[in-house]
């Protein structure tokens, strides 16, 4: 789970066995209770608080504010994580650096961007399952989110646009990446480290 990797290397620089985490369009609020529950068995607390645009499609279990993404209601260094998952996609590039740079302000650590990358043979897959799926809605909404997702030099291009801070781009496996923009401005390099893909 690319959100898991992100969260645990982080705590491992750091070296920190707990950590606050406002997750940004969180929705139900699935993918931060899954790593809550990845870490929690290897030893790492993590204390969750999402965010939505609307109320209506938080869900239980932890804290849940409304709020927009672009203008987080927060003060800064609230969290020491600030993170979203498949959310980058739907933002145009100025947005994209919008959300970094609102990330950077509220987060005491780092901002974490879990998203989909745009590529040719991960489109041609996703056809390739159309029949498998059973909500006409996934059915049209799976392509459009790739193809309206960013590649990792166009990620990489939006960041440095946000910041100067340290920042790591990762592929992952199943055409995702994990962009790891941290709060410091050390040095201005961002690194782009590739994990395998089997599909490449």
């Amino acid at each position: 789970m690319t959100t898991v990797e992100m969260i645990r290397r982080v705590a491992r620089e750091i070296n920190s066995s707990s950590l606050s985490i406002l997750e940004v369009a969180a929705g139900s609020g699935y993918v931060p209770q899954m790593a809550q529950q990845h870490l929690r068995i290897l030893g790492l607390h993590l204390q969750v608080t999402s965010l939505d645009r609307a109320r209506s499609h938080l869900g239980g279990g932890h804290r849940a504010v409304a709020g927009d993404a672009l203008a987080l209601p927060f003060r800064e260094n609230s969290f020491d994580l600030v993170s979203c998952s498949l959310f980058a996609h739907h933002l145009n590039p100025e947005e994209v650096v919008q959300f970094v740079k609102e990330g950077l302000r509220v987060c005491r650590v780092a901002v974490l961007i879990n998203d989909l990358v745009r590529d040719r043979l991960h489109l041609l897959l996703v056809y390739a399952g159309l029949p498998l799926y059973r909500s006409r809605l996934t059915r049209h909404d799976a392509p459009a989110s790739v193809r309206q997702a960013y590649t990792t030099d166009e990620m990489r291009a939006m960041v440095t646009k946000a910041t100067t801070a340290r920042a790591e781009i990762r592929r992952h496996y199943l055409f995702r990446m994990g962009a790891t923009v941290w709060k410091d401005g050390k040095t201005t390099s961002v690194l782009e480290l590739q994990t395998p893909d089997k599909h490449k």
